[in-house]
């Protein structure tokens, strides 16, 4: 757990974000949250569910989820580790934006699945991430 009293800007960034990834993980597989649930598959284009009715979901993708948000959370007890999930996090999140501009979205190749919401929310994360992890952790740790 995270020492809050000594805590670095850096790490209450990664477990926020992390916490945000869980939830987003969770909601996923919650009827009605996440719409044509019933046509959920493990992996693949032909799943047909939509988190909040606008992203593209599928098993693979929420447990993608739920593996980002613990990353977060247990990387956050260090400032180098917070450092490491933002920035390297941030990174894989744009090379899945571009992966999802160039992969054809009826294709088996778009496995996780991505749909054009999805794409472009993960280049906000992506930037989102990587400058959150340079701005804050230059930032001392606040008592």
């Amino acid at each position: 757990m995270v020492d809050v009293r000594t805590r670095n800007p850096v790490q209450g960034a990664a477990a926020g974000v992390g916490a945000v990834f869980l939830l987003v993980g969770v909601l996923g597989f919650i009827p009605g949250i996440t719409t044509d649930y019933e046509s959920m598959t493990f992996a693949g284009p032909e799943s047909g569910a939509m988190l909040l009715g606008l992203f593209h979901v599928s098993i693979l993708h929420n447990v993608v989820h739920l593996l980002f948000g613990v990353a977060g959370l247990a990387m956050a007890r260090t400032a180098s580790g917070a450092r490491g999930f933002l920035i390297g996090g941030g990174a894989i999140y744009l090379v899945l934006w571009l992966y999802g501009l160039v992969v054809d979205k009826a294709s088996e190749a778009n496995f996780v699945p991505l749909n054009g919401a999805d794409d472009w929310l993960h280049l906000a994360l992506g930037i989102g991430m990587i400058g959150l992890g340079v701005a804050l952790a230059r930032r001392r740790a606040v008592r």
